[in-house]
């Protein structure tokens, strides 16, 4: 019960905690209702950046989810151009995170970071399509353990203006692993093949938990 109402905190949040205690304290010197939602919104703040123990299947013949949130959109499409994967087809699962959602991302199986690549872009709302082709992003590729490629892209949404990767290119990773996080309102999309999707759209994950696929 203590883990529940009290969680982890991310180390990105406590700046943002720390800001909302001091204006929550000035507020109420001024107005005891201001400080009342000054302190209503401190206390999301602190569940926004909740980072929470995760138990993964830790079975390299699955995909986990990479976020917490809602699968918006399940495609077969070409790789990302930004790092070369044009001509390849993959299948590509889109997780939104809306702003009640933990926003911590993990990895869906273990291997090795290839390549990380950053590009800039805007801030649509990111359970939009052409936000994987349109908003700020953070592509991740790796190869997993069982020798297949993989690629995690952080995508920034409306509100979000921070992508926080926390690996970096030749780490060594394990299924379940925290990789990053988004601050306020994003989306995760998986890219795979050889996997045989288990998962279906308008379904809810828990990142580091829920299958998305299985080696076929």
């Amino acid at each position: 019960m203590t883990d529940f109402l009290f969680p982890k905190l991310h180390k990105e949040g406590y700046r943002f905690l720390a800001i909302g205690a001091v204006i929550t304290f000035i507020l109420l010197l001024i107005s005891n209702f201001l400080g009342f939602v000054s302190f209503i919104l401190t206390v999301w703040v602190y569940y926004f950046f909740r980072d929470p123990e995760r138990f993964p299947i830790n079975d390299e013949n699955y995909l986990l989810s990479p976020a917490d949130g809602i699968i918006s959109q399940i495609i077969e499409t070409n790789g990302p151009s930004e790092i070369g994967l044009e001509n390849k087809k993959y299948t590509r699962v889109s997780i939104f995170m809306n702003a009640f959602n933990c926003h911590v991302n993990r990895i869906p199986s273990s291997g090795k970071i290839t390549q990380i690549f950053y590009k800039p872009g805007k801030y649509i709302n990111a359970s939009l399509d052409k936000a994987s082709d349109e908003n700020e992003r953070n592509y991740v590729k790796m190869i997993n353990s069982n020798g297949d490629e993989l690629i995690l892209v952080q995508v920034a949404g409306l509100i979000a203006r921070r992508i926080v990767c926390e690996i970096k290119e030749n780490d060594e990773t394990t299924q379940g692993d925290r990789f990053g996080m988004i601050r306020f309102g994003s989306r995760v999309d998986l890219y795979f093949e050889n996997y045989q999707l288990m998962a279906q759209k308008n379904q809810k994950t828990i990142g580091g938990e829920t299958i998305i696929a299985r080696k076929k």
